[in-house]
């Protein structure tokens, strides 16, 4: 169990903006892994995963993930964060690309990842974009 803490962890610190490491952030996931935006209802697979990361990095070049909480139980990891970044360049929204506002944000979200032999098998981001898009409006 304490393994899978461990990558999580090293997930999260690889896709902060002043750590982003696109192929560490890979190298946590198995090879059929997946990562769902559960608000968008997109589903990422292969080095399409990358763009959890690097799409975020890109609008937002301040990202920063603060944790909470990260629990442990078998083989599923539930961590409890927010999100906070400036926009500051577009982001793709399911609804088509938000040029940069210049706003600052601080969304709530819930991550649940089930894991394979140390690997990440689902990432499933449940995001509060409801509250992303007021606080860039």
């Amino acid at each position: 169990m304490t393994d899978h803490k461990n990558t999580i962890e090293k997930l999260y610190a690889s896709a902060e903006a002043a750590t982003l490491d696109i192929d560490a952030f890979l190298s946590c996931f198995a090879q059929d892994g997946y990562a769902r935006n559960v608000p968008a209802q997109m589903d990422l697979r292969g080095s399409d995963i990358a763009l959890v990361a690097s799409g975020v990095a890109k609008a937002f070049p301040d990202i920063h993930r603060e944790i909470f909480s990260i629990d442990v139980s078998g083989d599923t990891v539930v961590v409890e964060l927010a999100i906070r970044g400036t926009h500051r360049g577009t982001l793709m929204t399911p609804t088509g690309p938000l040029a940069a506002t210049g706003k600052v944000i601080d969304v709530p979200c819930c991550d649940v990842f089930r894991m394979k032999d140390g690997k990440v098998a689902a990432f499933h981001c449940y995001n509060a974009f409801s509250i992303m898009q007021q606080q860039l409006s």
